[in-house]
């Protein structure tokens, strides 16, 4: 139990004196990344299913 205490005093010692936090601004241009990002892996995520869907596609045609 008393390594329990001692876990979580240090935890919370670290949380509340060592941690640095991000200013807001930071925040705001690290979220737009994310986002922005995630767009470009998206469309690059559908433009290789539907290229890939099209080429199946007329395989299937020519072989059906």
């Amino acid at each position: 139990m008393e390594a329990l205490r001692l876990y979580l005093r240090e935890s919370w010692e670290e949380f509340s004196q060592r941690t640095t936090w991000p200013t807001w601004t930071n925040l705001q241009r690290s979220t737009v990344v994310v986002i922005v990002a995630s767009l470009v892996f998206a469309l690059i995520v559908f433009a290789m299913d539907k290229g890939l869907s099209t080429i199946l596609d007329f395989t299937y045609s020519i072989f059906a």
